[in-house]
Order: C-alpha cells, then sequence, then structure tokens
C-alpha cells in the first residue's frame, strides 16, 4: 500500500505554464469541455437506443412495486458503499480533502467507470477531479490504488468461494469447465486470504519498486479493504437477485454476476454492452426463458448504469463550474 504522505501543490503546475498561458488556450478547453459532454449525450443515447424498450417495460410491469423499489435502494446503496473506497485513500495519505469531496468524486469516477470503462472513468476522471482540487499525482496515484486494490479484493473472496463452493455449468463451447472453474476459485481465494495475511504477519513492511515506495497496511486495514468491497459486490448481485424474482438461487446469480465483470474487463467494452447479457443468457437461459432474463437486465442497466451516469454526469459539471469558481481567485 503507498506510503502515508500530505498532499502538496501540484508539481505539474509550473511545467503547464507555458501552455496555459497562449492565448487559444481558453477556447481549446471550452471546445474540449463541449467535445466531451457532447459524447456523454451521444452515450446516452446510443446506449438508450440499444434498449429494447417494450420488453424492458413488459418485464418492469410484472415486477411489484416494493421489489422495483427495493431494486433502486440496492442500487443507491452500492454507490453509496463504492464512494466510501477513495476515503480508505484519504486515510492512506492523509490529504487533506473532506469526506463529501471525495465522496463526490469517487461516485462520479465510477459512474463513468462503468460506462466508460475504467480507463477514462476509472483513472482519467479521478486525476482530472483531483488535480482540480489542489493533490499532486503522486497523491492521486496512491488513492486511486487503494481504491482498484479494495474493489477487486472482494471479487478475489467472493469469486474463490462461490466457483470453489458452487462451481458454475459452462456452456459446452467454453473453454473453462466446471473443474476448472473450481481450481481457479481456489487460486482467487488463496490469493485473497494471503494479501491479507501479508498484511497481518509480515515483518517486512516497505518495498521500492521502480522508485515508488509502498508500504503494507495493517492487517485491520485490510480486512476493512475485503469487507467493503465483498459488500459492495453482494449488494450488487441481490439488486439482480431481487429483479429476476428471486427465481434463481442466489450463489448462481453472484457467480454469474462475477464471471460477466471479469468477462467485460477482458473484452474492454465500454458499460461491458452486450457482455453482460450474454453471459447471463449462455450460463441461465435453461432455467430462465431469454426474454426474461433481458428484461431483467436491462432494467438492471438502466437502474444501476444509465441512471446514474445521468445523476454523475450533473455532478462532473458542478465539480467543474466549483473548481474553476476556486480558481479563479487565484489568477486574479
Amino acid at each position: 500500500m503507498p506510503r502515508r504522505t500530505a498532499a502538496g501543490p501540484r508539481r505539474a503546475a509550473g511545467g503547464r505554464r507555458g501552455l496555459t498561458s497562449r492565448p487559444w488556450w481558453p477556447w481549446a478547453k471550452r471546445g474540449l469541455t463541449l467535445a466531451f459532454f457532447a459524447f456523454v449525450t451521444y452515450l446516452l443515447v446510443t446506449q438508450a437506443r440499444t434498449v429494447e424498450w417494450t420488453e424492458v417495460t413488459a418485464s418492469v410491469k410484472k415486477l411489484p412495486a416494493a421489489s422495483l423499489w427495493a431494486a433502486a435502494a440496492l442500487a443507491a446503496a452500492s454507490y453509496a458503499l463504492y464512494s466510501c473506497f477513495d476515503l480508505l485513500g484519504r486515510h492512506n495519505t492523509g490529504h487533506p480533502l473532506g469526506p463529501r469531496t471525495v465522496m463526490g468524486v469517487n461516485f462520479v469516477s465510477y459512474a463513468f467507470n462503468l460506462n466508460l470503462g475504467s480507463l477514462v472513468g476509472g483513472v482519467a476522471f479521478r486525476y482530472r477531479l483531483y488535480a482540480r482540487l489542489g493533490l499532486d499525482n503522486e497523491v492521486i496515484t496512491r488513492v486511486l490504488s487503494i481504491s482498484m486494490l479494495t474493489n477487486w479484493l472482494g471479487y478475489l473472496l467472493l469469486a474463490g468461494t462461490v466457483f470453489l463452493l458452487w462451481p458454475l455449468a459452462p456452456p459446452p463451447d467454453w473453454k473453462l469447465d466446471g473443474r476448472a472453474l473450481q481450481v481457479l476459485g481456489g487460486v482467487l481465494l488463496a490469493a485473497a486470504v494471503a494479501y491479507v495475511a501479508l498484511c497481518a504477519f509480515s515483518p517486512r513492511r516497505t518495498w521500492t519498486l521502480r522508485g515508488h515506495q509502498i508500504e503494507l497496511p495493517s492487517g485491520r486495514f485490510a480486512l476493512l479493504q475485503l469487507a467493503m468491497s465483498s459488500a459492495n459486490w453482494l449488494l450488487m448481485a441481490t439488486l439482480v437477485f431481487v429483479l429476476l424474482q428471486q427465481r434463481i438461487d442466489f450463489p448462481t446469480v453472484l457467480g454469474v454476476l462475477l464471471v460477466a465483470a471479469i468477462a467485460g474487463v477482458v473484452t474492454h467494452v465500454p458499460a461491458g454492452l452486450g457482455v453482460l447479457e450474454a453471459v447471463f443468457v449462455a450460463l441461465l437461459s435453461h432455467e430462465l426463458p431469454k426474454n426474461e432474463l433481458l428484461g431483467a437486465l436491462l432494467a438492471y442497466r438502466a437502474l444501476y448504469y444509465l441512471g446514474p451516469l445521468a445523476v454523475a454526469t450533473l455532478a462532473y459539471l458542478a465539480m467543474e463550474l466549483k473548481a474553476r469558481r476556486l480558481a479563479a481567485p487565484a489568477h486574479r
């Protein structure tokens, strides 16, 4: 884990002075901002067009109102929990940004991460927003590293447990069979346990990797990472479970969601468009009709991807305006 350090002024500010002093720079910034929001609008429209809205409507009408409210509450709870991941980085680095600001940045980056991919959403947005708020690149990198590690620790624990104890039955044309998934589950579970054990018992606490000093957190910190991340993945799976009206047992829903998550990362498709649905249909179409599966999953996409993306876009715009107002007195 990155070593604790206080955040200082941005080091790259001096290097950027030559570029930002050019007369065309303000216009270029405005143009890039407009292009960005145009792209987000395009993304929302194109994703909306891929949804079979008549199918979604039919599926939603079959759901009790209590289920819809429960699914919306679960989505909100998941985003609220994930928005706390960067607070771990705040604690570890000691940077001065307040919890509400950190959670806001984390929320925006998570929503864009799900819809645009980790490189743009999870990485680029954090660097831009945190840099505008005064953190230097070293601190931002440490916060980002802790957050990403936290997210995948829970994945390792849950995927390892589910694949090992409740192995799925992949289609015949898949390269991994049920036995291979069990072996993979054992490896993933061992990796999660090894990280916690290393943090708790390793006598050596600091390493240097390519000029960067890495310090192991305490065992309690590692357990907190594991608990927060696991809870978030479980909330996501419960959301799908509720939308499927509990007609498929929960460990199976969780296992398929975890397979779909890694498939989306491997394929590098923005928002995992089609990947989530394809994995669920491939693994569960023998248990539920395809149209019912797709209806529930499209409702899930609307609740967990499109809705938060629209909110995050507005939040991002508000953050940019706030950062511009804070920076204005410094240039007077």
